[in-house]
């Protein structure tokens, strides 16, 4: 069974909005909507559990209703941050998932999620055991020093860019949460499931990624998503 899990926690305060940015309307439509379709429509997905900000829970059940999105079957509250958000969603999860469920943890203000991107992130769970979307790095890195300049760079292509839908069969997810809290490894600032994996000792494997897929965090990027779903109309309409 493949169970995605979607992080829609955030307050969102540098979009500079009164609500959550995951429930912004674009074109009539709520952000996090948009990410739950990319789920929805693909084939892949059995099931979807919303983590979703306290106070928002009534109004997401009747989004999904209102857009037909038949697979969301757990909404719960998040944490204090977006590790204890997915461990929450995780531990949600004991009495439904096996062990060698996949579970797809995405980030719900990722509203543009390619298929083969997803299903790719599965392929590699499914092959390895987890899958992370990653980019090559387009840029050349270089480390800052005391004077606020460098002599070191970092050779661009040992690099990735890894975020969000990324996979993780359920015994080990439960495993990795139980252990980093009890531990308190790699559940602080800005830690997510990827790298606390990493802290703990695992090996990730790189999964497609697509520059696509942006996270809506400023307006900036709000905009940017308007361009690529009035690019995406105007290609239907020719």
């Amino acid at each position: 069974m493949n169970v995605a899990v979607i992080i829609a926690g955030g307050s969102g305060h540098r979009m500079g909005q009164d609500i959550p940015k995951q429930f912004i309307n674009v074109y009539d439509k709520p952000v996090l909507i948009y990410t739950l379709e990319s789920f929805q429509r693909n084939d892949l997905i059995d099931a979807i559990e919303v983590v979703c900000i306290d106070g928002w829970h009534n109004v997401l059940w009747a989004y999904a209703k209102q857009f037909n999105i038949t697979k969301v079957k757990w909404v719960i509250s998040g944490g204090n941050s977006a590790q204890e958000s997915i461990r929450n969603g995780v531990y949600n999860l004991k009495d439904v998932c096996s062990a060698d469920d996949n579970i797809i943890i995405h980030d719900g203000i990722r509203p543009l999620v390619d298929d083969e991107v997803l299903e790719d992130v599965i392929a590699k769970c499914n092959e390895f055991g987890n899958g992370v979307t990653s980019l090559p790095y387009n840029e050349q890195i270089f480390v800052i020093d005391d004077e606020a300049s460098t002599t070191k760079y970092i050779p661009r292509e040992t690099l990735r860019r890894v975020s969000t839908p990324q996979a993780y069969k359920f015994d080990k997810l439960v495993w990795a949460y139980e252990k980093a809290f009890a531990e308190e490894i790699g559940i602080y600032g800005s830690s997510y499931t990827n790298t606390m994996m990493v802290e703990l000792g695992e090996r990730l494997y790189f999964a497609k990624g697509s520059d696509k897929n942006i996270k809506l965090t400023t307006k900036d990027d709000l905009e940017i998503f308007k361009g690529y779903l009035t690019a995406e109309k105007d290609k239907w309409l020719k």
